[in-house]
């Protein structure tokens, strides 16, 4: 009798015993499932110049990624295409009143991830076209900027009001294609060197502004998917019929949606993607992406037309000319 009961205190003991490592064992699971991811830190100036084109080369086809060989001709391709060339030379081609080489900050690396163009998505790599509607509207503004009557009818860049570069989506330009990143635990602030737009992504559940609220740049809210910054940004306003007249051939209306992810390749290359949601301005979706490499800066103050006659000039040198039209 007293055997029998030992044995079943025994096999009660080894019971809990099993039990309790389980416990431990799930408890371990959980634990390390639960360890949050470690935040990577984008705090810094970056810059985006590239070699690699917005739009894949048409003769390029569907070759989305260069291998390393042709990546290392393109770049030396594109190191002499900015050599600096003879006084002589440039005086015959360009005439006065250019920037110069050394103003310039045309890419020479291709993007890390050797793509064949910053655009990944439709697969041919060009941006897809445009809505009847939206085609109505650039054709009316282009119009107006090849002869304008007053300042609102010149382009955005011409005003000084957007720029490719701050976006967003954020693109190369022909220079000034640096930002500045200031990362806090609320929010994350982009500063773009053109034209000096600062942009405040704000981190968190939060709801986006409402509707009637329309920006230039867009409400954006930014929130963690273990290492990479998601952003999601609407509420943009029309911007005056942006289809191509700053800087870059792509647009935007009130009704884009765009989705911006920030992650680190490496401590000294962040790469950036996109994706375009606007189905009144173009005839699908469409995606990018492309890699910023660290820059030990600083950024200089972009002044653009603080003191700046051109606009001034450009309106008045129309007006003389239609007044010598027969």
């Amino acid at each position: 009798m007293k055997s029998r009961k030992w044995k079943v205190k025994s096999r009660r003991w080894k019971v809990g015993v099993g039990v309790l490592i389980s416990l431990v064992a799930l408890h371990t699971i959980v634990a390390a499932q639960a360890k949050p991811v470690a935040r990577p830190s984008f705090d810094g100036i970056w810059n985006s110049a590239t070699a690699t084109p917005l739009e894949r080369p048409v003769q390029l086809k569907d070759k989305a990624f260069f291998t390393p060989e042709e990546a290392a001709a393109i770049e030396r391709q594109a190191a002499n295409r900015n050599q600096e060339p003879a006084p002589q030379a440039a005086a015959k081609s360009t005439g006065t009143g250019t920037y110069n080489v050394f103003f310039r900050e045309f890419g020479t690396t291709i993007v890390k991830t050797l793509r064949t163009s910053i655009i990944t998505d439709p697969p041919d790599g060009r941006i897809p076209a445009l809505t009847p509607e939206a085609a109505a509207v650039k054709q009316r503004r282009l119009a107006g900027i090849k002869n304008p009557a007053s300042a609102e009818d010149t382009g955005l860049q011409d005003r000084c009001l957007a720029m490719v570069t701050a976006g967003p989506p954020m693109l190369p330009y022909s220079y000034n294609s640096n930002y500045q990143i200031i990362q806090t635990n609320d929010s994350l602030v982009i500063h773009a060197e053109m034209i000096h737009d600062t942009r405040i992504i704000r981190l968190g559940n939060r709801p986006h502004l409402p509707a009637s609220i329309r920006l230039w740049k867009g409400d954006s809210i930014g929130r963690w998917e273990g290492a990479t910054l998601v952003v999601d940004t609407t509420n943009f306003n029309d911007g005056g019929g942006f289809y191509g007249d700053a800087g870059g051939n792509f647009g935007w209306d009130r009704n884009l949606h765009l989705i911006e992810r920030f992650s680190l390749l490496d401590k000294d290359t962040l790469l950036y993607q996109f994706e375009v949601d606007n189905p009144t301005a173009f005839t699908r979706p469409w995606k990018g992406e492309l890699t910023m490499t660290r820059s030990p800066g600083p950024i200089y103050e972009y002044a653009c037309h603080e003191g700046n006659y051109a606009l001034t000039n450009l309106l008045s040198g129309y007006r003389a000319s239609e007044s010598r039209k027969p």
